[in-house]
């Protein structure tokens, strides 16, 4: 039998438990913690870079032995992506961006309720 071809996938089995134990730790951080703001972002963000580094070498087989291709380029449009998705949603999150956009002519919740109450009644 050939030496190399195990029965048990032991690097996934150790990536799946430290995937699940990543995402704890984060969600932990996330909703318990009692950090300040700034300290839950950068710890989940780091937590959330450890597990990529997993997720690529112990899933995606990215440096395999007798593999000489490792295709960085790719890998390089993928980080460029993600930055731009998470940059994006950490600034649209930020801003706390909302569907009022600020006309400054639009009256107020209660007087646009009675207002419409007002119309109604008649029918």
């Amino acid at each position: 039998m050939d030496k190399n071809k195990r029965k048990y996938p032991v690097n996934h089995l150790v990536g799946f438990i430290l995937s699940i134990v990543l995402t704890i730790v984060a969600a932990w951080t996330a909703l318990s913690s009692g950090l300040p703001v700034v300290w839950i972002v950068i710890s989940v963000m780091a937590l959330a870079i450890i597990q990529a580094l997993i997720q690529l070498f112990m899933f995606m087989h990215i440096i395999e032995r007798g593999t000489t291709h490792t295709p960085w380029h790719m890998m390089f449009h993928a980080f460029v992506i993600v930055a731009i998705i998470v940059a994006g949603s950490i600034f649209t999150m930020s801003f706390g961006f909302t569907h009022d956009h600020g006309g400054g002519d639009h009256d107020s919740e209660e007087e646009i309720i009675e207002t419409e109450g007002a119309e109604h009644d008649g029918h």
